[in-house]
This record gives C-alpha cells, sequence and structure tokens, in this order.
C-alpha cells in the first residue's frame, strides 16, 4: 500500500498541471480575493475615497461652506462639475454619484427652511453609494440643520422677547438639536438602469461568465495546434500545398468564429430563459458580441504560442484565465474591488467585454458611447493576434 501511495505521490509530484491547480492557483486566487472584500492590510474595502461631483448652482456663502465641509471629510473626494456634465458622467459610469445644490439654498435657509438638494447615482455602484451615504448625508444634514435651528430659534425668541437682545445659548441649541429637528430632505435620483427593467445581478452573471468560459474555450482552440504539432499532423499538413500561415489564420478564423457563436448563444438563452431583454441595443450589442470575441480569441491564441508544449499551454491559460477573470470583473463585481484592483483591472479584456455589455443593458447608452470599448476590444485582438503570428512561425511552423 505504502509503494503504491508512494507511486502516485511521485506521479502526482511530476504532473506540473495538478499541483500548479491543487496549491499555487488557490493560493493567487484567495490573495486576490482578500484584496477584494478588504482582507488584507490596511485595505478595508477601498483604498481611496469616493470621488463626488458636486455642481453648486446658488455659489453662495452657505453652499460653499458646506462644500468645504464635504470636502474636509476623508473617505470623499469633491470634483467640481456642472449639472449637465455631472448627469453625464454618472450615465456613463465614470463616477459613481454627484451632488447638486439648487439655486436659492442660502435663501431657504435665510428663511429657516431647508431647501432641496439633489444626489443623482449609479444604483451599480452599492459600495461607494453606502459611503457617501454615511459620510456626506450625515455631515450635510447636520451642518444644514444648525443654520435652520438657530434661525427658528432666533425667530421663536425675538417673538417672546422682543425688546431683549439676547444671544442664544450653546445649550439649548444643543438640545434643539439632539431632539432631531429635521427639516432637510434629500432628493436621491438613479440617472442608470432606469430605463429597463433588467436585474444587474443578471447582467453581471452573463456577461461576467460568458467572457470566462469564452476564454477557456479559445485557449482550448489554440492548444489543439500544439497537440496537432506533437502527434504529426502539422507536419503532414505542411507537406500538402497549403502555406503554414494558412493553417496558422484558419485556426484563428475557427476561434473567433466559436467566440461569436459561444456569446450569441449565451445572451440567446439570457434572453428566453431569464427574460433578459436584448433588444435594447441591437446594433451595438452585435458589435460588442463582435469586439469581444475577436480579443478573446487573441487571447486565446496568444497563450498557446507563447507555450512550448501542449501541457504548459494548458497550465499557463489556466492560471492566466482565471486571474484576468478575477480582476476583470468576472469572479466579483468590480463595484466592490478596492480603487487599486479596479485600475489593474483595466490590463484585463473581461473589464472592457464586461464594462461594454454593462452600458448596453445597464447604463442604455447609444452606440456611439460604447464605441470607445469596443476600439479597445479590437485593439487588443489585433495586437494578440499580430503577436501570435510571429510567435507560431518561430516555434511552430520551424519544424
Amino acid at each position: 500500500m505504502l509503494k503504491l501511495f508512494n507511486k502516485d505521490l511521485k506521479l502526482f509530484y511530476h504532473d506540473q498541471r495538478s499541483v500548479i491547480l491543487t496549491f499555487i492557483l488557490p493560493l493567487i486566487l484567495i490573495t486576490l480575493f482578500a484584496f477584494a472584500y478588504g482582507g488584507i492590510g490596511k485595505f478595508d474595502g477601498r483604498s481611496e475615497p469616493v470621488k463626488l461631483l458636486v455642481t453648486d448652482l446658488d455659489n453662495s456663502k452657505s453652499s460653499k461652506e458646506i462644500i468645504n465641509k464635504i470636502d474636509s471629510l476623508k473617505d470623499v473626494s469633491i470634483i467640481e462639475s456642472d449639472s449637465g456634465k455631472s448627469g453625464e458622467l454618472v450615465n456613463k459610469g465614470k463616477y459613481a454619484c454627484a451632488l447638486i445644490i439648487y439655486k436659492g439654498y442660502q435663501d431657504s435657509l435665510e428663511a429657516g427652511k431647508a431647501s432641496p438638494v439633489e444626489l443623482i447615482y449609479d444604483r451599480s455602484r452599492e459600495m461607494e453609494i453606502s459611503i457617501v451615504q454615511q459620510n456626506l448625508i450625515r455631515t450635510l444634514m447636520s451642518s444644514t440643520n444648525e443654520i435652520i435651528i438657530k434661525k427658528n430659534i432666533e425667530k421663536y425668541m425675538k417673538e417672546l422677547f422682543p425688546d431683549d437682545d439676547n444671544d442664544i445659548s450653546d445649550d439649548i441649541f444643543r438640545a434643539v438639536a439632539k431632539n432631531g429637528i429635521n427639516e432637510n430632505t434629500i432628493k436621491w435620483t438613479p440617472v442608470v438602469g432606469i430605463k429597463n427593467d433588467t436585474r444587474l445581478g443578471l447582467i453581471q452573471a452573463v456577461a461576467g461568465m460568458a467572457i470566462l468560459m469564452l476564454l477557456f474555450s479559445v485557449a482550448g482552440v489554440g492548444t489543439s495546434i500544439l497537440e496537432e504539432k506533437e502527434n504529426g499532423t502539422i507536419n503532414r499538413l505542411l507537406y500538402s500545398p497549403l502555406k503554414g500561415s494558412t493553417i496558422l489564420y484558419s485556426k484563428m478564423l475557427f476561434a473567433f468564429f466559436i467566440s461569436v457563436l459561444q456569446l450569441t448563444v449565451m445572451f440567446m438563452f439570457a434572453w428566453l430563459v431569464f427574460k433578459m431583454d436584448i433588444s435594447v441595443n441591437i446594433p451595438g450589442l452585435i458589435l460588442m458580441i463582435i469586439a469581444t470575441s475577436f480579443a478573446v480569441s487573441g487571447i486565446g491564441i496568444f497563450l498557446a504560442a507563447v507555450a512550448k508544449t501542449r501541457q504548459q499551454a494548458q497550465n499557463l491559460s489556466t492560471i492566466i484565465i482565471l486571474v484576468m477573470s478575477a480582476i476583470g470583473g468576472s469572479m466579483i463585481p468590480l463595484f466592490i474591488m478596492p480603487a487599486i484592483l479596479q485600475k489593474i483591472a483595466l490590463i484585463s479584456v473581461n473589464y472592457w467585454g464586461i464594462q461594454g455589455f454593462y452600458d448596453i443593458f445597464w447604463r442604455n447608452l447609444p452606440l456611439e458611447a460604447i464605441l470607445p470599448k469596443i476600439f479597445i476590444l479590437m485593439s487588443i485582438g489585433l495586437i494578440m493576434t499580430l503577436t501570435s503570428i510571429q510567435l507560431f512561425k518561430k516555434r511552430i511552423m520551424k519544424l
């Protein structure tokens, strides 16, 4: 029994794929998930303050004081903007929320009333919105109430003692404030995800998992080239009138075709089974499927091109695809990640694909607003394809 155990242990040790999948890959994913959920060191879920767009239409002393107090919060960073641009930036997903202080704010406070301010936000950015709610709203409410309470007490005391010039006691002010006088209202307005009833979780599941599984599929197609090299199929093909470049292009075309077909089937499935409305932007969806398929197929072929053997390609593709999917938003929604991981996510094809589908199904953006992401995906695919061609000619076709 011990000899058999020892034999299996040696086989396991020499099987690099099994060792990587058993030990190294889980450690990498645990580290990434720990960062994402705020479980490492100083990371408490976010390493940078939430960027809050602020539009001051009143431009008064009171509104400026409120803005300065908000800006002093360590978890909130103020960025001044006009109202039209703020709504557009939030709608495009550039920022989580924007605060608008309307004209007449100070006049309402002088009258002892609170002029409503509006916070427009993206409902998919739950973590950032909760930080705003915990910090900004408390500051805004308390600062506004101080003015309202003071004005109301002054008015009340003058009515009772018209001939007296009494100062308001701090004790009286604190007592009134503690009793919860609250005439301030804040209008919360979601500006993203309101034009259709598609659920955010459904969009995340379909887009995230579709790209993750797509990467594995095209990596398998790329690995098949190495398998054909090892079993001599490519040698026999090279003896035929076919050129080596023709073999490569046919594989790339096959990977691209499979990618388009797989994404189409996944979105059709989401439409038929989960009633996901895929008709909101047909041209945008078609172009995003094509661009994502081209980028993903390019990466899948590239992973096979940099490997020397089929086993090495399988090990490499498994690690890179899972890590790229983890940081790119396929496994963990991007909006709950720390800011540092959100920046790193930009190097992942998953990020650009998922955000593009978010633009279509969640943000309901027009085609021209989605074109930059389509261009980036096409660029990724082109760079990976051209690099793969050169590597294949050196490593595979040189027989």
